[in-house]
């Protein structure tokens, strides 16, 4: 299993718009085929602040999700929203 979170800062007047992008860039994801899991959670003391959990079965489908149109649309539609550039830490997983 290979995992990565992302942290996200959004600025305050598009926390809802980041959500329902975000929501949108699930939905898609959960269908792809090494999905194994793709959660998006919100802090409930800094609401600008996002989780986002994603396991994939391997680093190949992984990379794969970064090439889909939803992952794009997604990436270029949240850029302008970011109070701070987005953070990715990878983790394979143990429990397999």
């Amino acid at each position: 299993m290979f995992v990565t979170t992302v942290m996200v800062r959004v600025v305050p007047d598009r926390v809802e718009d980041f959500i329902k992008a975000t929501l949108v860039n699930h939905r898609a994801s959960v269908e792809e085929p090494g999905n194994i899991r793709f959660d998006v959670l919100q802090n409930e003391q800094e609401p600008t602040r996002f989780l986002l959990y994603e396991a994939y079965r391997s680093e190949k489908d992984a990379s794969a999700h970064k090439n889909t149109s939803h992952y794009r649309l997604w990436r270029d539609t949240v850029a302008v929203w970011m109070a701070e550039p987005r953070k990715g830490i990878t983790y394979k997983g143990l429990n397999r």
